[in-house]
């Protein structure tokens, strides 16, 4: 793991618990933070040098092929977009509904935040449970005393004198696209700090909602994916790869068996290379 990323997971556990320490309970999730960190950091990456899949060889081309050695195929990890993951239906609320209704919606559907259509379902904005919270604290106290401070904070005091999710609401939403990578709504997540992003077709309009967790769990392969992959390794980097055995756990892999130990440091750098691969174990004794 990276400092970068070593120092977002100390940040996000104090943002979580401030001053108390990770206990072994919460270590998986911990583990899980970080892979997902790691996700969000290749996305931006490719974000910022516009890296873009190669083409398929020979497309378009009428060249003859070039000749070369034979490689074993190896099938490449999936690219999941924000429709394979997203939730439909998803609770949205009208602009003209009472802050009470909007404040019961968030109850009903235990989330903290909603999207507010207009009547033709286009996302106009999001309330969310700060925003309802600022409104509270205006009902409870119409004339606030003293100054109001900073200008972020005069502008939620002024919202939340508003009545209704349109009043309330923070705009412009923040949404995604169906055909968007996951990699990149979770970017987009994690940079506007969103537990909930909507999610809107070409002309605006609500077709569901990824959340955090969504993007999460989808960013973070499958142990048996990755325990797939690294046998297929040491099919390809050992003599004798049935004396070797692999097993996974939360993104750790551990090498066991006996085998020849010269081509044992190259294929623990070709395990260390997989997606979501957090840890490798060498417990390959010599022959």
């Amino acid at each position: 793991m990276s400092d970068f990323e070593h120092r977002s997971v100390e940040t996000e556990a104090r943002r979580t618990a401030p001053g108390r320490p990770w206990t072994p309970q919460e270590e998986p999730r911990q583990d899980a933070l970080r892979r997902y960190l790691g996700a969000v950091a290749a996305a931006a990456s490719r974000r910022s040098t516009g890296e873009e899949p190669a083409p398929a060889s020979g497309t378009g081309s009428t060249e003859p092929p070039v000749t070369a050695a034979p490689e074993p195929p190896v099938r490449g990890p999936a690219v999941l977009h924000v429709r394979d993951v997203m939730r439909v239906p998803a609770a949205s609320v009208p602009g003209d509904m009472p802050f009470l209704e909007v404040a019961r919606t968030l109850a009903r559907e235990q989330v903290g935040a909603v999207p507010v259509v207009d009547a033709d379902d286009h996302v106009i904005g999001v309330v969310s449970e700060s925003d309802l919270l600022a409104k509270a604290a205006v009902m409870a106290e119409p004339h606030r005393h003293g100054s109001v401070g900073r200008l972020w904070q005069h502008r939620l005091y002024e919202k939340g004198q508003g009545d209704t999710a349109a009043t309330l609401m923070t705009f412009p939403p923040v949404t995604v696209h169906p055909a968007a990578r996951v990699s990149d709504a979770a970017w987009t997540a994690a940079h506007a700090r969103l537990k909930r992003l909507p999610v809107t077709d070409h002309r605006g309009r609500l077709v569901g909602v990824v959340s955090r967790r969504d993007l999460l769990r989808a960013l973070i392969r499958d142990d048996a994916e990755i325990r797939a992959e690294a046998e297929s390794l040491v099919g390809r980097h050992l003599p004798a790869p049935h004396t070797v055995e692999v097993s996974v756990e939360n993104g750790t892999v551990t090498l066991t068996g006996r085998a020849d130990r010269t081509p044992v440091p190259e294929l623990l750098a070709a395990v260390r290379d997989i997606d979501d691969v957090a840890d490798v174990v060498d417990a390959v004794e010599a022959i």
